[in-house]
Protein backbone atom coordinates (compact mmCIF):
# COMPACT_ATOMS: atom_id res chain seq x y z
CA UNK A 1 0.00 0.00 0.00
CA UNK A 2 2.65 2.50 0.55
CA UNK A 3 4.33 2.11 -2.97
CA UNK A 4 0.71 2.36 -4.24
CA UNK A 5 0.58 5.57 -2.29
CA UNK A 6 4.02 6.89 -3.52
CA UNK A 7 3.35 6.34 -7.11
CA UNK A 8 0.43 7.69 -6.71
CA UNK A 9 1.86 11.05 -5.24
CA UNK A 10 4.81 11.02 -7.66
CA UNK A 11 2.63 10.68 -11.19
CA UNK A 12 -0.55 12.65 -10.01
CA UNK A 13 0.73 16.32 -10.07
CA UNK A 14 2.52 15.64 -13.61
CA UNK A 15 -0.67 14.05 -14.52
CA UNK A 16 -2.48 17.74 -13.61
CA UNK A 17 0.70 20.26 -14.49
CA UNK A 18 0.62 18.85 -17.93
CA UNK A 19 -3.66 19.43 -18.17
CA UNK A 20 -2.90 22.38 -16.96
CA UNK A 21 -0.10 23.69 -19.70
CA UNK A 22 -2.08 22.13 -22.58
CA UNK A 23 -5.13 24.12 -20.95
CA UNK A 24 -2.93 27.09 -21.51
CA UNK A 25 -1.70 26.05 -24.76
CA UNK A 26 -5.64 25.81 -25.74
CA UNK A 27 -6.45 28.60 -24.66
CA UNK A 28 -3.47 30.42 -27.02
CA UNK A 29 -4.88 28.60 -29.73
CA UNK A 30 -8.47 29.70 -29.27
CA UNK A 31 -7.32 33.37 -28.94
CA UNK A 32 -5.64 33.05 -32.59
CA UNK A 33 -8.49 31.04 -34.21
CA UNK A 34 -11.09 33.87 -32.79
CA UNK A 35 -8.82 36.59 -34.36
CA UNK A 36 -8.28 35.03 -37.78
CA UNK A 37 -11.83 34.40 -37.37
CA UNK A 38 -12.71 38.07 -36.56
CA UNK A 39 -10.34 39.39 -39.29
CA UNK A 40 -11.60 37.63 -42.23
CA UNK A 41 -15.31 39.14 -40.98
CA UNK A 42 -14.68 42.05 -40.26
CA UNK A 43 -12.12 43.47 -43.06
CA UNK A 44 -14.40 41.75 -45.55
CA UNK A 45 -18.23 43.19 -44.47
CA UNK A 46 -15.81 46.84 -44.46
CA UNK A 47 -14.32 45.84 -47.99
CA UNK A 48 -17.48 45.17 -49.10
CA UNK A 49 -19.50 47.79 -47.86
CA UNK A 50 -17.35 50.30 -49.46
CA UNK A 51 -17.10 48.55 -52.68
CA UNK A 52 -20.72 48.35 -52.68
CA UNK A 53 -20.80 52.15 -52.03
CA UNK A 54 -19.03 52.36 -55.28
CA UNK A 55 -16.06 53.87 -54.35
CA UNK A 56 -12.15 54.13 -56.08
CA UNK A 57 -10.04 51.50 -55.53
CA UNK A 58 -7.67 53.61 -53.29
CA UNK A 59 -10.56 54.54 -50.95
CA UNK A 60 -11.71 49.84 -50.86
CA UNK A 61 -7.38 49.81 -49.97
CA UNK A 62 -7.45 52.74 -47.47
CA UNK A 63 -10.53 50.89 -45.57
CA UNK A 64 -9.52 47.83 -45.31
CA UNK A 65 -6.21 48.65 -44.16
CA UNK A 66 -7.29 51.23 -41.70
CA UNK A 67 -9.94 47.96 -40.33
CA UNK A 68 -7.33 45.48 -40.25
CA UNK A 69 -4.74 47.66 -38.30
CA UNK A 70 -8.08 49.09 -35.74
CA UNK A 71 -9.61 45.48 -35.30
CA UNK A 72 -6.21 43.52 -35.09
CA UNK A 73 -5.57 46.34 -31.87
CA UNK A 74 -8.82 45.84 -30.68
CA UNK A 75 -8.58 41.93 -30.68
CA UNK A 76 -5.01 42.37 -28.95
CA UNK A 77 -6.53 44.40 -26.14
CA UNK A 78 -9.42 42.78 -25.50
CA UNK A 79 -7.56 39.30 -25.34
CA UNK A 80 -4.56 41.15 -22.82
CA UNK A 81 -7.39 42.87 -20.62
CA UNK A 82 -9.23 39.31 -20.65
CA UNK A 83 -6.75 36.91 -19.48
CA UNK A 84 -4.95 39.54 -17.13
CA UNK A 85 -8.48 39.58 -15.52
CA UNK A 86 -7.68 35.81 -15.56
CA UNK A 87 -4.09 35.58 -13.98
CA UNK A 88 -5.29 38.08 -11.24
CA UNK A 89 -7.97 35.52 -10.49
CA UNK A 90 -5.88 32.91 -10.18
CA UNK A 91 -3.13 34.62 -8.03
CA UNK A 92 -6.07 35.77 -5.86
CA UNK A 93 -7.36 32.13 -5.47
CA UNK A 94 -3.73 31.43 -4.80
CA UNK A 95 -3.34 33.65 -1.79
CA UNK A 96 -6.68 32.69 -0.55
CA UNK A 97 -5.74 28.92 -0.21
CA UNK A 98 -2.83 29.78 0.97
CA UNK A 99 -4.30 31.20 4.31
CA UNK A 100 -7.40 28.41 4.44
CA UNK A 101 -4.32 26.18 4.69
CA UNK A 102 -2.72 28.21 7.59
CA UNK A 103 -6.54 28.80 9.31
CA UNK A 104 -7.91 25.43 8.84
CA UNK A 105 -5.17 22.71 7.69
CA UNK A 106 -7.10 19.59 8.81
CA UNK A 107 -10.41 21.14 6.94
CA UNK A 108 -8.06 21.28 3.38
CA UNK A 109 -7.31 17.50 3.99
CA UNK A 110 -10.71 16.48 4.48
CA UNK A 111 -11.83 18.35 1.68
CA UNK A 112 -8.74 16.78 -0.40
CA UNK A 113 -9.37 13.23 1.12
CA UNK A 114 -13.15 13.48 -0.61
CA UNK A 115 -12.13 14.91 -3.68
CA UNK A 116 -10.28 12.03 -4.57
CA UNK A 117 -13.26 9.61 -2.82
CA UNK A 118 -14.87 11.26 -5.50
CA UNK A 119 -12.17 10.53 -8.12
CA UNK A 120 -12.67 6.31 -6.87
CA UNK A 121 -10.52 5.64 -4.05
CA UNK A 122 -11.09 3.88 -1.44
CA UNK A 123 -11.56 5.99 2.00
CA UNK A 124 -8.24 4.43 3.05
CA UNK A 125 -6.07 5.12 0.09
CA UNK A 126 -7.74 8.43 -0.40
CA UNK A 127 -6.78 9.72 3.78
CA UNK A 128 -3.20 8.21 2.53
CA UNK A 129 -2.97 9.83 -0.65
CA UNK A 130 -4.45 13.39 1.09
CA UNK A 131 -1.97 13.20 3.60
CA UNK A 132 0.68 12.40 1.49
CA UNK A 133 0.48 14.88 -0.72
CA UNK A 134 -0.41 17.80 1.58
CA UNK A 135 2.79 16.77 3.29
CA UNK A 136 4.35 17.29 0.27
CA UNK A 137 3.04 20.53 -1.09
CA UNK A 138 -0.26 21.49 0.12
CA UNK A 139 -1.04 24.32 -1.85
CA UNK A 140 -0.33 23.23 -5.15
CA UNK A 141 -2.16 19.91 -4.85
CA UNK A 142 -4.93 21.90 -3.16
CA UNK A 143 -5.45 24.25 -5.84
CA UNK A 144 -5.12 21.82 -8.76
CA UNK A 145 -7.76 19.74 -7.34
CA UNK A 146 -10.38 22.81 -6.15
CA UNK A 147 -9.54 25.50 -9.15
CA UNK A 148 -7.12 23.50 -11.65
CA UNK A 149 -4.42 26.56 -10.98
CA UNK A 150 -0.90 25.11 -10.61
CA UNK A 151 1.62 27.77 -8.47
CA UNK A 152 3.74 29.96 -10.78
CA UNK A 153 2.20 28.84 -13.73
CA UNK A 154 -0.45 31.40 -14.36
CA UNK A 155 -1.66 32.41 -17.85
CA UNK A 156 0.20 34.73 -19.84
CA UNK A 157 -1.83 37.60 -21.03
CA UNK A 158 0.91 38.47 -23.57
CA UNK A 159 0.72 35.38 -25.12
CA UNK A 160 -2.92 35.33 -25.78
CA UNK A 161 -2.86 38.96 -27.45
CA UNK A 162 0.08 38.58 -29.44
CA UNK A 163 -1.91 35.31 -30.88
CA UNK A 164 -4.93 37.33 -31.53
CA UNK A 165 -2.88 40.50 -32.76
CA UNK A 166 -0.80 38.84 -35.50
CA UNK A 167 -4.09 35.69 -36.36
CA UNK A 168 -6.14 38.78 -37.14
CA UNK A 169 -3.79 40.53 -39.61
CA UNK A 170 -3.28 37.49 -41.08
CA UNK A 171 -7.18 36.45 -41.22
CA UNK A 172 -7.64 39.90 -42.32
CA UNK A 173 -5.20 40.09 -45.44
CA UNK A 174 -6.93 37.95 -47.72
CA UNK A 175 -10.23 40.07 -47.89
CA UNK A 176 -8.04 43.07 -48.24
CA UNK A 177 -5.49 41.43 -51.07
CA UNK A 178 -8.59 40.00 -52.76
CA UNK A 179 -10.88 42.73 -53.23
CA UNK A 180 -7.76 44.92 -54.08
CA UNK A 181 -6.77 42.78 -56.47
CA UNK A 182 -9.17 40.96 -58.04
CA UNK A 183 -10.30 43.04 -61.26
CA UNK A 184 -13.94 44.04 -61.70
CA UNK A 185 -16.23 43.31 -62.26
CA UNK A 186 -15.37 40.32 -60.44
CA UNK A 187 -13.92 41.94 -57.83
CA UNK A 188 -16.87 41.48 -54.84
CA UNK A 189 -18.13 37.97 -55.94
CA UNK A 190 -14.50 36.88 -55.93
CA UNK A 191 -13.94 38.17 -52.70
CA UNK A 192 -16.94 36.81 -51.22
CA UNK A 193 -16.08 33.38 -52.24
CA UNK A 194 -12.24 33.63 -51.36
CA UNK A 195 -13.99 34.64 -47.40
CA UNK A 196 -16.75 32.04 -47.89
CA UNK A 197 -13.33 29.31 -48.07
CA UNK A 198 -11.28 30.91 -45.32
CA UNK A 199 -14.86 30.64 -43.34
CA UNK A 200 -14.90 26.80 -43.95
CA UNK A 201 -11.14 26.51 -43.26
CA UNK A 202 -11.41 28.15 -39.81
CA UNK A 203 -15.08 26.84 -38.43
CA UNK A 204 -13.66 23.87 -38.77
CA UNK A 205 -10.80 24.25 -36.87
CA UNK A 206 -13.11 25.76 -34.17
CA UNK A 207 -15.08 23.22 -34.21
CA UNK A 208 -12.44 20.56 -34.10
CA UNK A 209 -10.78 22.44 -31.20
CA UNK A 210 -13.76 22.10 -29.10
CA UNK A 211 -14.70 18.75 -30.02
CA UNK A 212 -18.32 19.69 -31.32
CA UNK A 213 -19.92 19.08 -35.00
CA UNK A 214 -17.49 20.11 -37.76
CA UNK A 215 -20.67 20.85 -39.89
CA UNK A 216 -22.49 22.61 -37.49
CA UNK A 217 -19.29 24.89 -37.04
CA UNK A 218 -18.71 25.26 -40.46
CA UNK A 219 -22.18 25.94 -41.19
CA UNK A 220 -22.35 28.57 -38.37
CA UNK A 221 -19.41 30.44 -38.89
CA UNK A 222 -20.40 31.04 -42.82
CA UNK A 223 -23.72 32.04 -41.99
CA UNK A 224 -22.09 34.55 -39.88
CA UNK A 225 -20.15 35.49 -42.44
CA UNK A 226 -22.13 35.93 -45.20
CA UNK A 227 -24.89 37.68 -43.17
CA UNK A 228 -21.91 40.32 -42.28
CA UNK A 229 -21.09 40.77 -45.91
CA UNK A 230 -24.49 41.07 -47.20
CA UNK A 231 -25.31 43.89 -44.68
CA UNK A 232 -22.65 46.18 -45.59
CA UNK A 233 -23.00 45.53 -48.88
CA UNK A 234 -26.74 46.76 -48.67
CA UNK A 235 -25.91 49.87 -46.81
CA UNK A 236 -22.93 50.66 -49.12
CA UNK A 237 -25.03 50.14 -52.13
CA UNK A 238 -27.74 52.00 -50.26
CA UNK A 239 -25.92 54.87 -48.63
CA UNK A 240 -22.97 55.28 -52.01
Amino acid sequence: MKDLSATTSDSMPKNLIHKFHLSEQLNIIRAGVLGANDGIVSVAGIVIGVAGAQQSQTALFIAGISGMFAGALSMGGGEFVSVSTQRDTQKTMTQLQNLNIENDYQGELENLTHHYENEGLTTDLAQKVASQLMKNDALNVTLKSKCNIEVQHYFNPWNAAISSFCSFILGSLLPLLSITFIPYPYKVSGTIGAVILALTCTGYVSASLGNSNRFKGILRNLLVGIATMSVTYLIGGSLG
